[in-house]
């Protein structure tokens, strides 16, 4: 199963702020909430971070957990003021996250894969991902061209992938996110490739409900 179901989305500038401060003096409370709030975010950074002969080896959720401890203990380190340079901050652990899972699972004598992960190239994965997921809704559409714009609606999906069935926002991330075909699909989910074709039209139309439904509140 894909967990991106962590609780939490981007918060509000004024929330943002409070909580902020209250990290940088050394509340550990207002720090934890303060980083739950892009746990989503970083799932589908993870999840489209890797391709799938790194997916065999590595959980994106692991990733994940290690980056959020990292954050924690090195948030003494953190510079920033804004969420974009929160975003960056998260970003770049993330890749560290990554080089040294690499380095410890990835057995030696073969090619070098962290040679294939930088920020930018996360950077643009998660971009695409994000102009995937607009894709699928009517009337959204966003490019690779305005990166910050890309990031934000990737953290907008995130909330909504949340409030999805666990087999609808599975067999979205698998089909959307890792670009993995039905086959493949209904090997990971045990089912049919007819089931998963016809859970995947559902996962749609609850996916385009769902966005819809928080547009309008």
């Amino acid at each position: 199963m894909v967990n991106v179901t962590a609780t939490g989305s981007a918060c509000a500038p004024a929330e943002f702020k409070t909580l902020l401060t209250g990290a940088k003096n050394g509340d550990t409370e207002s720090l934890g909430k303060l980083l739950q709030w892009y746990t989503n975010y970083l799932n589908i950074l993870a999840s489209s971070s890797l391709d799938r002969q790194l997916r065999q080896r590595i959980n994106p959720s692991d990733v994940v957990q290690e980056t959020m401890l990292a954050a924690h203990r090195d948030f003494n380190a953190f510079r920033g003021s804004s969420q974009p340079e929160m975003l960056g901050w998260l970003r770049k652990i993330m890749i560290n996250t990554l080089h040294r899972t690499f380095t410890t699972h990835v057995r030696a004598g073969k090619r070098d894969v962290r040679r294939e992960v930088s920020i930018e190239r996360t950077s643009q994965r998660t971009d695409e991902s994000a102009c995937n997921l607009a894709a699928i809704l009517p009337g959204r559409t966003t490019s690779p061209s305005e990166p910050m714009r890309s990031r934000e609606q990737a953290m907008d999906f995130s909330k909504q992938l949340e409030q999805l069935p666990t087999q609808y926002r599975d067999v979205i991330v698998y089909r959307v996110l890792q670009g993995l075909a039905f086959e493949e699909i209904a090997e990971r989910m045990n089912r049919s490739n007819g089931a998963v074709r016809m859970l995947w039209l559902r996962a749609l139309d609850q996916f385009k409900l769902t966005y819809e439904d928080s547009n309008d509140r």
